[in-house]
């Protein structure tokens, strides 16, 4: 296992580069939640000391806002990569273990090896990389708050094919979410092939 550092404050990036620590890569993930598709997340590594305007919690911004800020984010990172798990797999481990993997695939695609990492949540993904995380990491830290914007907006193009293939649940409106009407097309029509068959159907308004 490798070594995990606990809480750290809202200067993280900064203290971790002035200790030695560098580069430092952002990594948070998208669909805990949601009762049809897969979780996705993102780690990405960003130039020291460079700071994208508007960066927050992605669930704090506007779709259009968001989508403007990704490209931007994409456009001068060092290395972004992606991490996906699907419905099934979900399933078969439980969404918790799930989104950890999602994580690990994240770091492990990154071109350039970060020698720590800024995880949001109260667990590290299974890599060799030691790691910091977070409760709300997203309102703390530049980098994490940037995967997330990421991991959401790759989450939400994957949503909106599945939509093209599964057109009657509305997934480009949802995303997978249990909204009512979600609910009521799965009710209606059953579920697909993307759909989490371990979850409830409850509920689950987007974040």
């Amino acid at each position: 296992m490798p070594p995990k550092l606990l809480t750290a404050p809202t200067t993280c990036e900064a203290a971790l580069h002035e200790s030695g620590l560098f580069p430092v890569a952002g990594v948070d993930e998208a669909g805990r939640g949601p009762l049809a598709g897969p979780v996705v997340a993102c780690a990405l590594i960003l130039p020291h000391k460079l700071t994208i305007e508007g960066v927050n919690d992605s669930k704090k911004l506007s779709e259009k806002r968001r989508r403007a800020l990704a490209e931007e984010i994409m456009g001068v990172a060092i290395t972004y990569s992606f991490g996906i798990v699907d419905a099934a797999t979900i399933d078969e481990i439980n969404i918790h273990r799930a989104a950890l993997v999602a994580m690990a695939r994240a770091v492990e695609g990154l071109s350039h090896k970060p020698a720590v990492l800024l995880v949001d949540g109260k667990f590290a993904p299974p890599v060799s990389v030691p790691s910091i995380y977070m409760v709300k990491g997203d309102g703390h830290s530049h980098l994490i708050a940037a995967a997330s914007i990421l991991a959401k907006e790759a989450r939400d193009e994957i949503m909106y094919e599945l939509h093209n293939m599964y057109p009657q649940y509305g997934f480009n409106k949802h995303k997978g979410y249990g909204t009512l009407a979600h609910r009521n097309a799965i009710i209606q029509h059953g579920p697909c092939p993307v759909h989490r068959l371990t979850f409830s159907v409850k509920e689950s308004n987007p974040p």
